[in-house]
């Protein structure tokens, strides 16, 4: 199973997923902006990179068009997004359908979005979490495959909450690319399946 791993950012989640040893292979890791420091992380352990800046081309589908070249040209089985901070175009998500993943830091389908920590501060919830999701045009609207919670404390801030919820990223994430690579969670006629049998509802890891 070869992976693509995208990103923009620091690249935390790319980390975890170097440190799991997966039965799968990253290949590349894809960034739009050069100084992403998870490139640096990549090169660190002999991956190979890849910087395809949006602010090179004229508009999304010229952009998504050149890392999907890109993406092919390394082989890639499954893509995995890890803090890549664009919107995909609906004609690449398609190329992708079932082999693209992504983690989203709330219990889906509550905040979609950003801002997901203030919002559920706002809302007074006691449970916050994160969700791992097949990747669907609709933004944060994919089939979720796996969610961990944290109970939110009465001191708890944006900056612990984002902290705590990391934690638990780190976590799940490599147990859900594990999954796909050895062939427990698949795609299906748009249905997730986890160990041949239709995914009904998130798998739910233990709360923290």
């Amino acid at each position: 199973m070869r992976i693509a791993v995208l990103v923009s950012g620091n690249g935390s989640n790319l980390q975890a997923l170097i440190d799991a040893n997966l039965s799968g292979q990253i290949i590349g890791v894809l960034s739009n902006k050069a100084d992403a420091y998870a490139l640096q992380r990549a090169e660190e352990t002999n991956i190979a990179t890849a910087v395809i800046s949006h602010k090179d081309y004229p508009n999304r589908e010229s952009f998504d068009d050149a890392m999907h070249q890109q993406l092919l040209a390394w082989q890639v089985d499954l893509v995995i997004l890890a803090g890549f901070m664009r919107i995909l175009t609906p004609s690449f998500v398609s190329k992708w359908q079932g082999k693209m993943l992504n983690i989203h830091p709330s219990l889906l389908p509550c905040y979609k979005g950003v801002n997901t920590h203030q919002r559920a501060l706002n809302t007074g919830d006691r449970l916050h979490g994160c969700t791992v999701h097949f990747v669907t045009a609709e933004l944060d609207a994919g089939q979720s495959i796996a969610q961990s919670a944290i109970q939110v404390g009465l001191h708890d801030s944006v900056t612990s909450l984002a902290q705590r919820v990391h934690e638990l990223e780190h976590f799940i994430y490599p147990q859900v690319a594990q999954w796909f690579c050895t062939g427990q969670l698949t795609w299906q006629n748009g249905q997730a399946y986890f160990n041949q049998k239709p995914l009904e509802r998130p798998i739910q890891f233990a709360q923290f």
